[in-house]
């Protein structure tokens, strides 16, 4: 094969990677910790906390995306929309309002392990 053509093998076998592990990890869903929490004041969206809605406050998403939160512990899922900033406890990707927290399950507990995947 002569330099050319595999110079140009070589680059659209790294670019169809590149492009495969985009989606993928884009698809993919994140795990880790989830709390929740109940206030009754504005959310940095600017709308007012409503703690029988189904919201949740992550650090970095866009306000107004949806995700689909599934309790690892007994696997019940949610579909939340990020109104707020938080969680600012360590170790904690997501903060659910009190009605998302009821629906998957943990209340009582406080936090639970959870995946999450945009809708």
């Amino acid at each position: 094969m002569k330099k050319n053509n595999k110079t140009a093998l070589v680059a659209v076998t790294i670019a169809a990677g590149l492009m495969a592990g985009a989606s993928a990890s884009s698809a993919a869903a994140q795990c880790g910790r989830a709390s929740w929490y109940a206030l009754h004041s504005k959310t940095a969206s600017g709308e007012r906390m409503n703690p029988s809605a189904l919201t949740a406050a992550h650090r970095s998403l866009p306000f107004g995306t949806r995700l689909k939160v599934t309790n690892r512990n007994n696997g019940r899922s949610v579909v939340v929309r990020i109104n707020d900033r938080g969680p600012f406890i360590k170790g904690r990707m997501l903060d659910l309002s009190k009605g998302a927290a009821s629906r998957l399950g943990f209340i009582s507990s406080g936090h639970t392990s959870v995946c999450m995947a945009r809708v």
